[in-house]
């Protein structure tokens, strides 16, 4: 086998692997070699972005070829920092993109630039900064991540707006003793609405099989048996909030106002009116970042995770009557607890 540089010539592959040569031709080959890659990398700092070097560092280094990988690294690096536009300071080394990004970031916390309103285009900001378009690119992809602006498919990049948020008191939530009207809703628009805002909830009810997890906490076998599910959207001023779904079993809620794919609510509960009373709770939360499917429902910026409230209620003989799911995107809900010291 044979390698060659463009440019340079064939030269055997035991010279390049060893920076050494087996004889006086293979020692010219190998200084020829690592001349041209020192001019190149030299001429493509000052030509292209530092994405392109970065893919030629890249190449050349996947060679494992020793001796040429050592000439790769110590001028392809120093032409990479070159490009990339970093600032050396005192045993560190500051991006530009990330001074870009910063200069931004300052803007949007002081309301120079507010909620909505459309940044410069990446053109301007490269004439404004004296960055390359990749160096800005990263900057706005920095903001991005950050959740502090978002970018619209063709239209460029805007400063996020934010959701007023929800606050929940989790220490109460559910409880029977707080809900004793059902003109505004369940529970939840209850709280919505006396908070002064308007909620609302898009319903549709399905009868299916269990997911395995919902199945066990259940005690439904998820092969044979079925459960009702009432998957809500729940809109807070025209804005979705959260995702919350609920599993029945089947056989105990068969024929009841919970099989209607509509908003339906009772004083203390639609479960307690239909004499299945709930008297306990266990709950689980995580923390994730959100599927394809609910950042679509809730219309999610990226960089927003999402809490995973899942909450299994059951009556006096410890039976498991429900369980809820409840998708609550962190960017928009403030959960409060009041936890007895004692």
């Amino acid at each position: 086998m044979r390698c060659s540089v463009r440019g340079v010539g064939p030269c055997t592959p035991p010279a390049c692997r060893t920076g050494e040569a087996a004889n006086p031709w293979h020692a010219v080959q190998f200084s020829n070699c690592c001349r041209f890659l020192r001019t190149r990398f030299t001429e493509l700092s000052g030509r292209y972005d530092s994405g392109v070097l970065l893919v030629l560092y890249q190449q050349l280094d996947a060679l494992s070829l020793p001796g040429i990988t050592a000439v790769v690294k110590r001028y392809g690096v120093c032409c990479w920092n070159k490009s990339a536009n970093l600032e050396v300071g005192m045993g560190e080394q500051t991006p530009r993109y990330h001074r870009i990004a910063d200069d931004l970031r300052g803007q949007i916390e002081r309301g120079e630039l507010e909620p909505g309103q459309q940044l410069k285009t990446e053109f301007e900001l490269v004439e404004q900064y004296a960055a390359s378009r990749n160096t800005v690119r990263l900057a706005l992809r920095r903001l991005t991540d950050e959740g502090l602006i978002i970018a619209g498919q063709g239209r460029g990049s805007f400063v996020r707006r934010r959701l007023t948020p929800a606050v929940w008191d989790w220490s109460v939530l559910e409880s029977r003793g707080r809900h004793r009207s059902a003109s505004n809703g369940d529970q939840w628009a209850s709280i919505v609405a006396e908070s002064g805002r308007q909620p609302r909830q898009e319903v549709k009810v399905s009868i299916r099989r269990p997911p395995a997890d919902v199945a066990q906490k259940l005690r439904l076998d998820p092969e044979t048996e079925l459960t009702v599910v009432r998957e809500r959207v729940r809109i807070v001023d025209q804005d979705p909030y959260a995702l919350a779904d609920s599993y029945f079993p089947e056989e105990l809620v068969r024929g009841t106002p919970l099989m209607l794919p509509e908003d339906v609510a009772a004083p203390g509960g639609v479960l307690a009116s239909i004499g299945l009373v709930q008297v306990r709770y266990e709950d689980e939360i995580t923390v994730r970042m959100p599927t394809r499917t609910e950042t679509e429902k809730l219309s999610l910026p990226s960089a927003t995770p999402v809490a995973v409230h899942s909450r299994t209620g059951y009556d006096k003989d410890d039976r498991p009557l429900r369980v809820m799911i409840t998708i609550l995107p962190g960017d928009r809900h403030v959960i409060r607890y009041d936890v007895a010291a004692d």
